[in-house]
């Protein structure tokens, strides 16, 4: 009874309906595009504005993409699970089901890793125009000198009393000053990038993320109402999440979530899928087990810097 309630077909099959009720982490989609590839790499060149509305004068003026932009190459990733075959066949606390479930939420939630690990290296790792991802000297086209990494000399409000535990009313207006920065951004054409923008998202370590969820749904003080609350009202929209695998102190990113090209790029050549050595394999007659793996061809990759700042909160 218990091994055929635990035989490979259901193992699999437990596996792709865990897969569909894990949907993944939510942050995922709003910072990241996911684009689909058919060979070892992808180059993109798309990472240049369209063009503005003009005058009609003298004929259109066509605008080709721009020569710069940035290849991601694939990556093969597996994870594989073992099951000795006397644990299906004793196995009554659903411990296999378990283990099959949380192997679905780990694929599920790879881009999340991968991601965090590409955010962490924003300040080192270069992006499309040849500066960090995260600079404070981005420059393309017309728009002269830019900077998404931002310290107190860049928004004044940043400077706080303690730079790891900043109070409501400091962090709303660093988070105001933040977003008014991004808002300044222009493109390649010298045109404001950001300024239909209307949704952000603020993300941090679990350390920084209570106060900066303080300053997003709290009120500073019971004489003050919150800024970033009555934004709503106009349609802004700021949101705040914990990233665990940030090991952010006095850091946080803040993200714009609407538009449709985004900061973070997801690549996938292969989407997740299942091999095993089962009944009748040699592996199982070997060694008394079955293995379950799963495999993946993806990668990820910066997109628009212009869509993502990076801030530091300093010490007055």
């Amino acid at each position: 009874m218990g091994a055929q309630s635990l035989g490979s077909r259901a193992i699999i099959g437990k596996f792709f309906a865990a897969l569909e009720i894990y949907t993944g982490i939510s942050w995922i989609d709003l910072v990241s595009v996911l684009f689909d590839s058919d060979q070892e790499s992808e180059t993109y060149k798309w990472l240049g504005q369209s063009p503005a509305m003009r005058e009609w004068i003298g004929g259109r003026h066509a605008k080709g993409f721009r020569e710069n932009g940035i290849t991601i190459i694939n990556k093969k990733f597996e994870a594989t699970l073992d099951i000795p075959v006397d644990w299906m066949r004793r196995d009554k606390t659903g411990q296999i089901d378990i283990r099959i479930a949380e192997l679905a939420q780990r694929a599920v939630g790879h881009y999340g890793k991968l991601l965090s690990t590409l955010i962490l290296a924003g300040t080192t790792d270069l992006c499309y125009d040849g500066a960090e991802f995260f600079a404070a000297d981005h420059t393309e086209g017309d728009s002269g000198t830019q900077k998404n990494l931002l310290i107190d000399t860049d928004v004044l409000a940043l400077s706080v009393v303690l730079e790891t535990a900043p109070t409501c009313a400091e962090a709303i207006k660093a988070i105001l000053g933040v977003i008014a920065h991004m808002l300044g951004i222009k493109d390649d054409q010298a045109e404001p990038m950001n300024s239909e923008a209307r949704n952000f998202m603020i993300m941090t370590s679990v350390a920084l993320w209570p106060y900066l969820v303080h300053a997003v749904m709290g009120e500073p003080s019971a004489n003050e109402s919150n800024v970033l609350k009555e934004l709503k009202r106009q349609g802004f929209i700021v949101s705040v999440v914990a990233n665990p695998r940030l090991t952010y102190t006095k850091e946080f990113v803040i993200f714009r979530t609407d538009a449709p090209a985004k900061a973070l790029i997801r690549q996938e050549e292969e989407k997740i899928s299942v091999g095993a050595k089962t009944e009748g394999s040699e592996y199982e007659f070997d060694n008394d087990a079955h293995q379950y793996g799963i495999k993946a061809i993806r990668n990820v990759g910066y997109g628009y810097w212009q869509y993502a700042a990076h801030a530091t909160f300093d010490t007055i």
